[in-house]
């Protein structure tokens, strides 16, 4: 048996197929965590939805920020934006079905001994915290608050964790965090507004796991969302974005037992939407 983790698919479905014919992956046998941005950008986001859903509980997904966009636009909570590329999963006969499995995959996994998420981790959040927060999300997205929360869900604001948050905004902060964070302070402040590599950290801030005390620091954490970053040479980060609908490549680690180190995959990527 291999455990695989693939970073941002985004509706770019030829690749995610070459890479699952490459490895042989196995869904008797096989496990493939997504890490989220499952959709959006590229030209086939029905057919990823498709394919992972065919390949049942093989398959567990953290939500991406491009995910929540596309149950919220099914839900009537916003409109589409000029390069979503999500019609084709609105219109498909089967979209109840696949937004029902996708609405109910994790906001956070911890499995295999490695936290996955699609963004980041504040850094005053302990493992426990972490997986709590996500357990809140899940819950909401689940219910029938959803389409409430999705209303609500856009804005940059509060960009400070605490604890005492209640409501929406204890909601809205904890999913940027999970979907959206890059940068943050020494205290966990998040900046979004920039997307540049981490030389180009804004004054003041620095990449989320480079924090000094963050209280996840000895815990493996993938993710994505981060298609700028470049190159994490840690055992501790697994940074998996590389760019797939841009024209770089979709990024895997296979690990064929605990303990070993993963062996990195690339399949390079044709270029379907230029970096903004």
């Amino acid at each position: 048996m291999s455990v695989f983790w693939v970073g941002d698919i985004q509706g770019c479905d030829e690749p995610l197929g070459h890479m699952l014919d490459q490895v042989g992956f196995s869904a008797s046998r096989d496990r493939l965590y997504v890490l989220g941005d499952l959709v959006n950008r590229g030209p086939s986001s029905l057919a990823v939805l498709r394919r992972l859903y065919s390949l049942g509980s093989s398959v567990q997904c953290v939500l991406g920020n491009h995910d929540l966009h596309l149950l919220a636009l099914s839900a009537g909570a916003r409109a589409p934006g000029a390069s979503d590329t999500l019609n084709d999963i609105l219109q498909a006969p089967d979209k109840g079905t696949l937004l029902h499995w996708l609405k109910h995959q994790s906001i956070a996994i911890y499995q295999e001994d490695v936290l996955m998420v699609h963004a980041g981790v504040l850094p005053q959040w302990t493992l426990e915290e972490t997986l709590s927060l996500a357990r809140e999300l899940e819950n909401i997205l689940q219910s029938d608050e959803a389409d409430a929360f999705f209303m609500n869900m856009y804005g940059n604001e509060p960009a400070q964790w605490q604890a005492q948050l209640q409501g929406m905004a204890r909601w809205r902060c904890a999913l940027n965090a999970f979907t959206r964070l890059r940068f943050c302070s020494l205290t966990g402040a998040m900046e979004f507004a920039t997307k540049e590599n981490a030389a180009k950290a804004p004054q003041g801030y620095m990449p989320w796991f480079e924090v000094p005390q963050r209280l996840t620091a000895n815990t493996t954490i993938a993710f994505g969302h981060w298609s700028t970053l470049g190159a994490v040479e840690r055992q501790d980060i697994w940074a998996l974005d590389t760019g797939c609908v841009w024209g770089g490549c979709l990024t895997a680690l296979q690990r064929d037992h605990v303990g070993a180190p993963p062996k990195r995959i690339e399949i390079k990527c044709p270029s379907y939407q230029k970096p903004f």
